[in-house]
This record gives structure tokens, sequence and C-alpha cells, in this order.
């Protein structure tokens, strides 16, 4: 049996009916299509969801026109160490408290804010929740890290610096993943597995994500 040091831990949100989704995205709906209790001879359900919900990677186009798709994304994006940095401001990541952290180039950097102990698995979009300020995405742009991933559903401010920032990440080549859950995940170094759907030319997909501690 593995210590519990080894153990995986998924960090996913659970895709179900009814789940919150950003506002003008479409709303999470699976619905039986066959069904033993019904007397067919199979379960298959019928999904009916928008491609970013949930746990997902963004892909370069998803703000980037003509940039790569989910399905062109390079597998090591999502696998290999990673780094769960604690964030104290409770608004937003600014580049003042990121410069803390010595952050260098190509690293994967999974950010754990206050949004970390709310009820993500609540069917209410928290609109107040922590996000990416602009010059906290300028400073990991300059730094180019390979991957940032946020506890939320996006790395951008609700009605606020959503283009901005999704611009300056992207646009860096800086691939995404939203929609974390961190809660029980202590800051520190990790091996993340993340990996999305496989969808052509995809702005995003759909990811299980986990993480097992590194140890030494």
């Amino acid at each position: 049996m593995d210590q519990p040091s080894m153990q995986w831990i998924d960090i996913s949100m659970t895709i179900h009916s009814g789940m919150a989704y950003w506002p003008d995205n479409p709303p999470v709906e699976i619905t039986p299509s066959q069904c033993i209790a019904h007397g067919d001879v199979c379960n298959v359900s019928q999904l009916s969801l928008g491609s970013h919900t949930g746990t997902h990677v963004d892909a370069l186009r998803h703000f980037i026109k003509d940039d790569l798709g989910i399905d062109a994304m390079p597998l090591e994006t999502t696998i290999g160490p990673a780094r769960v940095i604690a964030i104290a401001d409770p608004e937003s990541i600014k580049a003042e408290e990121l410069k803390q952290h010595q952050i260098k180039s190509g690293e994967r950097l999974l950010f754990k804010t206050r949004n970390s102990e709310q009820p993500q698995r609540t069917e209410s979009f928290m609109k107040d929740f922590v996000y990416i300020a602009t010059d906290g995405a300028e400073y990991l742009a300059e730094q180019k890290v390979r991957l940032v991933g946020v506890d939320y559903l996006s790395v951008g401010q609700y009605q606020g610096n959503v283009v901005e920032v999704h611009k300056a990440l992207l646009g860096s080549g800086i691939w995404a993943i939203e929609g974390l859950m961190l809660k029980d995940v202590a800051p520190g170094q990790y091996e993340l597995i993340c990996l999305p759907i496989k969808i052509a030319n995809g702005d995003a997909g759909l990811a299980r994500a986990v993480l097992r501690p590194l140890i030494g």
C-alpha cells in the first residue's frame, strides 16, 4: 500500500446537472438516453454543457484567434512537476504577492485562494471570486511560466478584467486550468496530471486533474 504522502489527490470538480457555470455559457444537463431500469439493455447518458464547464483547460485559441486548439496542446503542458502557491490577498492575485515566490520560467503554478473554502459544488455561481489581477497576469507572462491553474471558473474577474487577463496569459503561450478543487491541498511541490478532452480545434477541454506530492 502507498504511503499517505504518495497518494494521488483528485482536484477535479464533479460534473452534474444544475452545477454552477459561467453565466453566459450553456447550463449543465445530464439526462438518460438509455436506462436499464426502464428496460433498455444498458445505461447511456446524454450530456449538454459548455466546453468551459467545471475543471477544464483553456486552449490558446479561446481568446487568441487562429492560435492552438485544445487538441494541439503539448502533453507536457499539464503533466509534470507543479507548485501549489497559497495566495493571501482576498481580492486578487497581484504581481506584488507573486514576486515573493521566486517564480521561474517554465513552471506550472496552481493558485490556492479563499475560493477553495467556498462550496463550489453548489448551483449558485459565485461572482465575488479571487481572480488574477491584470498586473499579475502580465508578471506571469514576463516570467514565461508554462501553466497556471486557479480554484474557480476563470482566471479573470467576472465582469472585470476577464478579457485582459486571458489575452495576457494565452497570448503569451501560457495555458490555463480553471475550476480546480484545492481545499485539501497544502502549498508545495507536486506531480500534476491533467488531461483535457481532445476536441478538434477546441477552445477548451473538460479535464480530470490529480496531484501527488513530490518527495525530497
